[in-house]
């Protein structure tokens, strides 16, 4: 593969692109644009902005993406949590729809994507690694949760002022008085069409004997025939006048015209955090779903290609006047279910957002807010992984508190403190796991090449020679967890004569580790015991190689297996008069 191919996939698929993919492609790319013209809208209005800088996030973004990322189905576009996102970290700069907190946006798109598009050029993709699903299930049920409540006012038509969770509670209970019943209709209305139109119609349909294809984009189309429903109701009798029912209003027709993000560095300096932790839970999103689509049809996702994609489309949503992008889980399920065989599917998903944009803008002034505000909660209320939290408590007590901790913060708190505290949760989780690493004497199982734990199985010991297997890699953090445990067996076991190390699951040994080792076998040759080595992988014998610690090791050995190390201690101790026979 080429350097160019390499970072424009656009070229891969664009030159292995067959008349049988387009069917697929055009199918799905057609079920997505239903799906998110109400969506795009929602997410804006969840981030504080007009609807129509949802719409602009629909289209060049996931245009850049086709050609940039290296995802066959991953539907890039406006998402739930980086719209929370979006709008806690303007909000704390300008008051939500004003022109400041639009630019505002442009500049975050445009870090977001300026911060992505480095890291993949960096080969970082292995960032993703460092965040825990527990704490990642934490995060998101929290912020769906809080997704939800700041949906309420749109569906009782009341005016609550932001503030915290427990703030935005209190004033939703102290003006519930004042709800608009024609509002509370279309809301309760909208969910019901929303809820009813997936899994019951689609059992129903199924009994017809419908083609899933045609059973999907009838389901799918709800969100769509919501909206032209709310439509329809609240301009047929005016309810935005007569009822007091908020409306979308005028959206401006045609295509977004280029934009230029403000280079003052004040600002920068001001959003910098908020978008290091937006581009992160993004990427984290985004590259999950990728790679759980891919693996159902056998193909790969470059990690690292994945930043640049969805970097190029920050990019273009910064310079189209756009928000923030992310793959979203739904969508790209949609997307895939509906036959998406290449990244064509999304680029005509954006092309048919285009011609709405161009052409339907003044059909949508009647939208009331409370369907909008509907479709936000259908679509996240997915993501409140409730059932995660007991699977998590019955297998691992430390992650599960991980877990709560982040989702207790988000709510309690906010959510850019909650990521942090997750992230750094996820990070001292692995510290205190990998500072105490499993260790086990083992033993030969039967007359057998398998040696096992003593702890766990039947097997032969010889008093003489200690079998002591490593699971983990050895570094500064367990160098001395790994000291104090083998010297732990070594006073509990006056008559060993050998140590062997085994090393079968060490792909690392630092330098911290090795000047560990040294002084182990130092230590051990001051007590008449000779430390001995197993099943040394071929990486970390070409690093031992570089240094004297094995001229150092002699009089013991590095064996091939630890039944090689076995069968010439046995015999050694055969053959030494004051050694004791097995």
């Amino acid at each position: 593969m080429s350097v160019l191919a390499r970072y424009l996939p656009i070229l891969v698929w664009g030159r292995a692109y067959s008349r049988r993919d387009l069917p697929g492609d055009v199918t799905a790319g057609l079920i997505t644009a239903i799906m998110l013209v109400p969506q795009a809208m929602a997410y804006a209005m969840l981030a504080g902005l007009p609807p129509q800088i949802g719409l602009y996030a629909s289209i060049a973004p996931p245009i850049l993406y086709g050609i940039f990322g290296s995802s066959r189905a991953l539907a890039v576009g406006p998402v739930a949590i980086a719209s929370l996102m979006t709008a806690t970290a303007l909000t704390a700069l300008s008051p939500p729809g004003s022109p400041s907190y639009i630019a505002n946006a442009l500049v975050l798109s445009f870090l977001i994507g300026l911060m992505l598009v480095v890291l993949g050029a960096a080969r970082a993709g292995f960032m993703v690694n460092f965040l825990s699903h527990p704490v990642i299930a934490g995060f998101t049920s929290a912020a769906a949760i809080l997704i939800v409540i700041s949906q309420i006012k749109h569906l009782l038509g009341v005016s609550v002022p932001s503030g915290d969770t427990v703030e935005t509670i209190t004033g939703l209970f102290g003006h519930i008085g004042q709800t608009k019943l024609a509002t509370l209709s279309i809301g309760v209305g909208t969910l019901l069409v929303l809820l009813l139109m997936r899994e019951p119609l689609a059992r129903l349909l199924g009994r017809w004997n419908l083609s899933p294809l045609t059973i999907q984009f009838i389901t799918r189309s709800s969100p769509l025939l919501a909206v032209i429903a709310g439509i329809v109701v609240t301009g047929m009798w005016h309810l935005d006048s007569t009822a007091g029912v908020a409306i979308v209003g005028t959206i401006p027709e045609g295509l977004p015209s280029l934009t230029m993000p403000s280079t003052d560095l004040t600002l920068w300096q001001a959003l910098l955090p908020s978008a290091a932790l937006i581009a992160f839970v993004g990427y984290l999103e985004s590259v999950s779903v990728a790679k759980a689509l891919a693996g159902k049809r056998r193909q790969k996702v470059d990690a690292d290609q994945e930043l640049i994609g969805l970097g190029a489309a920050n990019l273009a949503a910064a310079f189209t006047g756009a928000s923030p992008v992310a793959g979203g889980f739904a969508r790209s399920m949609v997307n895939f279910s509906a036959g998406a065989n290449t990244p064509l599917a999304s680029i005509l998903t954006a092309l048919l957002l285009a011609f709405s944009v161009m052409f339907l803008t003044p059909l949508f002034h009647y939208l009331p807010q409370a369907v909008l505000a509907a479709t936000i909660v259908v679509a996240v209320v997915q993501l409140i992984e409730i059932d995660s939290f007991r699977r998590t408590w019955r297998y691992n007590k430390a992650d599960f508190l991980a877990q709560t901790a982040t989702f207790v913060i988000v709510l309690a708190i906010g959510i850019e403190t909650g990521i942090i505290t997750g992230i750094a949760l996820s990070l001292l989780l692995y510290l205190w796991r990998s500072s105490r690493p499993h260790f086990a004497v083992v033993g030969q199982v039967g007359d057998t090449e398998h040696y096992r734990n003593v702890k766990r199985h039947a097997v032969r010991t010889d008093p003489e020679v200690l079998l002591f297997r490593i699971d983990e890699n050895l570094y500064f953090p367990n160098a001395g967890y790994l000291e104090d445990s083998l010297r732990a067996e070594v006073a509990a076991n006056p008559e060993i004569r050998d140590v062997v190390l085994i090393c079968s699951s060490v792909s690392l040994i630092d330098a911290s580790a090795l000047e560990t080792l040294q002084e182990l076998r130092e230590t051990l040759h001051a007590a008449g015991i000779v430390l001995h080595l197993a099943e040394v992988k071929g990486p970390v014998m070409d690093r031992l190689a570089q240094t004297s610690f094995i001229e150092h090791l002699a009089p013991g050995q590095i064996f091939l297996s630890t039944h090689d190390a076995v069968t010439h201690l046995r015999a050694k101790l055969y053959a030494d008069p004051y050694g004791s026979a097995i």
